[in-house]
Formats: C-alpha cells, sequence, structure tokens
C-alpha cells in the first residue's frame, strides 16, 4: 500500500533523506533531479562557499563542510559533487555513516584513491555505491548500444572518438574558487583526460570489451600546466576492437563525436546533451548499404537530456530492490581508471615529466 505525503511517496521502502556534498554547478543539477524524485528528499546541503546555518526556512540545512553535514546525521544517502582531491575521502566517510552513496567521476585521483574506497564498501553493510558515468544514460548512447545487441550492423570493427573543450578549468560562476584545483596535480590527479576524456574511456569499454593494448602521447605543450592538456590514445580490445581517441582541452569548439565502425554499417554519435549546450545538439547517425551496395543513411536528434534523471532513478532502483549496481559500480571505476593510469604511463616521456613536478 502507498500513499503520498507533501508530494513524495512513503510504502514499506520508505522516502530517502539526501544530503549533498558540493554545491556547484554539478550540485545544483542534482538538486533539481532528485527534488522531482518522488522518494528523495533533501535535507542537508555542504559547500566551502556556503554560511552554515541551522535555519531551516526551505527544509534544507547548510553547512561549510562535509564533515559537520555528516556530523549532522539524518541522512540516508550521500550524493558527493565535489573536486577530485576529496572525492575518495568524502565516499568512504559517506559509507562510513553508513549511507548510500553516489558520487560524480572521476571516483578519485588515481588507482589508490579508488582502491582505498572498495576497501569500505566491502565493510558498509550493503550499503549502495554508484559513480557518475552519466553518459550511459544519454538517449544517443542507450540507442547506440541497443543497435549493437541486435547485431543489424554486424558486429564492432573500431572506434574514433574525440572529446574536447577549450580550457582545462572549470567556466561555471559557481565553483571558481575551486577553479585553480583542476590544474594542479596532487589535487586534481590528471587534467582532460581524467576529466572529461574518462566518459569516453568508459563508451569505448562498454562497446568493445577490456582493454589489452595500450599507446599513448601524453602533452602539456599547450597551457604547459601541471597536467595534460591532450591526450592522444590508441587502444586494442581483448576482442579484437581498435579504437582510437582524442581527449583535448585545445579544442576551440566543443566537440564530442564518437565513431563506431561495424561489419555492416556505421554508427556515428555526434554531440551530447548537457547543462551548458555547449556540446549540443545530440544526435545519431547511422549507416549501411543495402543489397546493391548503396549508402542507407538515417538520422535521429535527441530534444532533451533525460540521462541525469534516469541515473538517479536507476540508483534509487538498486537501493529499494537491494540489487548491485552495474552501471557506474566501484569496479567499473576501478577498470576505467586502470586503463587511465596505463594510458599515463604509455606515454615514454610523460611519466618524467610529472615526476620532475613532484
Amino acid at each position: 500500500m502507498t500513499k503520498k505525503q507533501n508530494g513524495k511517496i512513503i510504502n514499506e521502502k520508505g522516502s530517502f533523506r539526501v544530503g549533498i556534498a558540493g554545491y556547484g554547478a554539478v550540485g545544483r543539477l542534482r538538486r533539481r533531479v532528485i527534488d522531482e524524485h518522488p522518494q528523495l528528499e533533501v535535507v542537508s546541503i555542504c559547500d566551502a562557499n556556503l554560511q552554515e546555518t541551522k535555519a531551516r526556512t526551505d527544509g534544507v540545512s547548510y553547512f561549510s563542510d562535509y564533515k559537520s553535514l555528516l556530523a549532522a546525521g539524518s541522512i540516508d544517502i550521500l550524493f558527493v559533487c565535489l573536486p577530485n582531491y576529496l572525492a575518495a575521502e568524502v565516499v568512504q566517510a559517506g559509507l562510513r555513516l553508513p549511507a548510500h552513496v553516489f558520487c560524480e567521476k572521476p571516483p578519485g585521483r588515481n588507482l589508490a584513491d579508488i582502491y582505498a574506497v572498495m576497501e569500505v564498501e566491502k565493510k558498509a553493510n550493503g550499503k549502495k555505491l554508484m559513480y557518475g558515468f552519466n553518459h550511459r544514460f544519454h538517449d544517443s548512447v542507450i540507442h547506440c548500444l541497443e543497435i549493437i545487441k541486435k547485431q543489424t550492423l554486424g558486429q564492432v570493427i573500431s572506434m574514433r572518438g574525440v572529446y574536447g573543450k577549450s580550457n582545462l578549468q572549470s567556466s561555471a560562476k559557481t565553483a571558481q574558487s575551486w577553479s585553480n584545483w583542476r590544474t594542479k596535480r596532487k589535487l586534481a590527479g590528471g587534467g582532460i583526460l581524467l576529466d572529461q576524456g574518462i566518459h569516453m574511456i568508459d563508451l569505448i569499454r562498454l562497446i568493445g570489451g577490456d582493454v589489452d593494448t595500450i599507446n599513448s602521447i601524453v602533452t602539456n605543450d599547450h597551457w604547459k600546466e601541471d597536467v595534460e592538456d591532450n591526450a592522444y590514445v590508441l587502444l586494442k580490445t581483448t576482442k579484437g576492437v581498435v579504437a582510437m581517441i582524442h581527449s583535448s582541452a585545445t579544442q576551440w569548439r566543443h566537440t564530442f563525436h564518437l565513431t563506431i565502425n561495424l561489419t555492416m554499417g556505421t554508427i556515428t554519435l555526434d554531440g551530447i546533451l548537457s547543462s551548458s549546450g555547449s556540446y549540443s545538439p545530440e544526435i545519431i547517425d547511422l549507416l549501411s548499404l543495402d543489397d546493391d551496395g548503396n549508402h542507407v543513411t538515417s538520422r535521429k536528434e535527441f530534444k532533451e537530456d533525460y540521462s541525469w534523471k534516469r541515473e538517479v532513478d536507476e540508483f534509487v532502483r538498486c537501493i529499494n530492490n537491494n540489487e548491485s549496481v552495474s552501471d557506474g559500480s566501484s569496479l567499473e571505476a576501478l577498470r576505467t581508471m586502470k586503463i587511465i593510469s596505463k594510458i599515463y604511463d604509455a606515454d615514454p616521456v610523460w611519466p618524467h615529466k610529472l615526476n620532475e613536478n613532484d
């Protein structure tokens, strides 16, 4: 039996009290989605730019740091939307609360961060942990995966991806006080590859399988910061799929583009809907050959971005049904982070460049 109370669904599984750690552009976007979910209620928020208050004029408590938020208790789910150098630390604290935890990508600065999280996760009494590999939940990617699964265009042969923007730092006004951390390796862990290219690596794994061969050129020649501004990557998966990826902070027009060549056609993902709108539109193009060898093409454009809602819905579903997280699990995050780590190591010069800056 179910009933509604203040617009929230109250049933045998109950509703969930949510805390949000980090209230920049992504944290605010997450809140909008959470506010629309019938089982979720935001009760506390923390951010270094917020004044701490015990007043609950909007039903929400505000704190200036995550420790105060967690000390206040009364949350069932923690959303972590913080810089890389805090992410793993706060996820561990949330799991120890214990609470279910959703964390934005990347899972941390390096492999050590994600390993530390997984050790705490083992002792978290079944609490769920999910990472925000948001691109998996976009319409174009979902449609692409359906076509590949049906094998209407045959088997995947190769992929070429470009994901880029024109700088290393966030342009969001709400993130100005954090802007410089992205260019410092000890705080960020990496540059454009870890920040943005991680989505492309995740999709390559999702489509082509686990990677066993990696070659790369990693540079910081343009912005000359402590982290990379370009990564040129050549991968081969255990299934024999070859993928070429360019992750760039010198892409002067924001670009998301992934071409997937199959034995009987091509799938092209061009653009991705985002909160900034700078990577729009989101389009999927299909090309195949008819019996006479002529090209047959079709195109579909997606107007609305439902990815953030789908992602939160999936997380809540896993909690309600006590199911293991699949899309965005810590194991999936670890596998993707291992590839990124090997990309850095595969460039014969880049590791030495990093050591010089230690």
